[in-house]
C-alpha cells in the first residue's frame, strides 16, 4: 500500500486521491474550521463517507448537518458540496462510481 500525497485543487484544502480506476474515484477530503468546497456538479452519482468530525453536506437547496459513520448519497448532475463551519476537523470519504470521465 503506497501513500497518497496532497494534490493541488481550486478548493485549496487537504484533498488526497486514494483510489482511482475505471468504475470509481476514491478522495479523501479534510476540512479545517471555516473551510469549504466549493459548488460543483458532477455527471456521475457521488457519495459521502464521514469518517470524523461533524460538518454539513450541501446538495441541491438542501444542507444537512451530518457527522461521523454517516453515509450521504449526491445524484448526478445536482450542485454540492461540503462544509465545516467550526469543527475541529471534518474528514470525508468522496466516492464517485462509476469514475468521473468528462469534466
Amino acid at each position: 500500500m503506497k501513500s497518497s500525497s496532497e494534490k493541488p485543487n481550486p478548493h485549496n484544502v487537504s484533498v488526497r486521491m486514494l483510489y482511482d480506476k475505471e468504475y470509481a474515484q476514491v478522495v479523501h477530503v479534510e476540512l479545517k474550521p471555516g473551510e469549504a468546497l466549493k459548488k460543483r456538479i458532477t455527471p456521475t452519482d457521488v457519495f459521502f463517507d464521514v469518517l470524523e468530525g461533524k460538518g454539513v453536506v450541501e446538495i441541491g437547496d438542501e444542507q444537512q448537518e451530518v457527522s461521523r459513520d454517516m453515509i450521504i448519497e449526491s445524484p448526478a448532475r445536482l450542485p454540492h458540496r461540503l462544509l465545516n463551519p467550526e469543527n475541529p476537523i471534518f474528514r470525508v470519504l468522496v466516492v464517485k462510481a462509476p469514475r468521473q470521465t468528462e469534466a
